[in-house]
């Protein structure tokens, strides 16, 4: 059994109080100091940790899609996307760094919450069926990628990737 409605949404608040004490409590040079572990700043990271949120949102209807195919059709396309693995790195690096131009302490706080409200209202019109099925996933992508996922697995998964990534930060 995957993980529950309330579970899910429970980490979606936690990491949302999380991230605001994290925000308040640096100062401009603590965002700027390079994160433990990464290439990034913590200013970056914390972006790429609310990205996660970002692109769960952006995934789910894929999900519902992929999950209807037949799994030959499901395991070629996460194959595919396993094999593009290093663009995919290059993209997720870069694009965390200049996003974070947009999305810096000011607005990222605004941003995770208007997403987590969003990916809640979701959640809420799944239903266990929904909730259940699952599909093929580029596990090289990402540490939290399973090579099968629920939609359930798939909501909670930005919530792994960011307490992950949250205990890299040298705030």
């Amino acid at each position: 059994m995957g993980p529950s409605k309330e579970d899910i949404t429970d980490g979606y608040a936690r990491a949302a109080r999380e991230l605001k004490v994290l925000l308040d409590g640096a100062t401009p040079q603590d965002l700027r100091r390079g994160s433990n572990g990464t290439r990034w700043t913590n200013e970056q990271l914390l972006f790429h940790m609310v990205f996660g949120y970002m692109v769960v949102r952006a995934l789910i209807p894929l999900v519902h899609v992929v999950s209807r195919l037949p799994k030959p059709a499901g395991e070629a396309f996460a194959a595919l996307l396993n094999a593009g693995t290093r663009p995919f790195d290059v993209v997720n690096y870069w694009g965390s760094r200049a996003a974070s131009t947009v999305y810096d302490r000011r607005r990222m706080g605004r941003k995770l919450d208007r997403t987590l409200a969003a990916l809640s209202r979701r959640l809420e019109r799944e239903s266990e069926a929904s909730l259940s099925r699952s599909m093929a996933f580029p596990d090289r992508w990402d540490p939290f990628f399973a090579p099968s996922m629920t939609l359930a697995e798939v909501y909670r998964y930005p919530t792994l990737h960011f307490d992950f990534h949250a205990k890299q930060l040298s705030l």
